[in-house]
């Protein structure tokens, strides 16, 4: 007896795992994608912050943030995000909902550093904003790539 349904089509877990496979892939390459998109509107919101005189220099230490600090922060971020969704595609019921849920509370979490930094007003008040930019970018399309079925 073989295992072919009335169809013709061998039935077996194969094909499940092929589809989960896809998604996982797919959700990955949507996530590396919209981190460098993250990182670089992240980058260029502090070019255009330095432009206008912030200075992002931090008290402790008096050291100012460079350039290039903020890019490989937002990239390392963003990847953290993308193992957080794949890891819910795979082990969640709801992983979307589950999704924006963590990343908005992480977000929000990540507000309370510069806050605390003793920057001056400016400094603080960008660096807000820039915790805010790679999450607009990061938060709705890991989002929605994976509340996105495979047929």
């Amino acid at each position: 007896m073989n295992s072919m349904n009335d169809t013709g089509v061998v039935a077996g877990p194969a094909s499940g795992r092929a589809s989960h496979t896809h998604r996982l892939r797919r959700l990955a390459g949507t996530g590396f994608i919209a981190t460098l998109a993250a990182t670089v509107a992240t980058t260029l919101a502090v070019a255009l912050a330095q432009a206008v005189g912030v200075d992002f220099e931090v008290p402790d230490g008096g050291e100012t943030i460079p350039l290039s600090g903020f890019a490989v922060v937002t990239g390392f971020f963003s990847v953290v995000g993308i193992v957080i969704a794949v890891a819910l595609l795979r082990w969640s019921a709801r992983p979307a909902k589950r999704f924006v849920w963590t990343a908005v509370s992480l977000t929000a979490i990540s507000l309370v550093p510069p806050l605390l930094s003793g920057a001056n007003t400016a400094t603080t008040t960008a660096l807000l904003g820039l915790h805010l930019v790679p999450a607009t970018v990061m938060i709705p399309t890991l989002a929605r790539s994976l509340r996105t079925r495979t047929a």
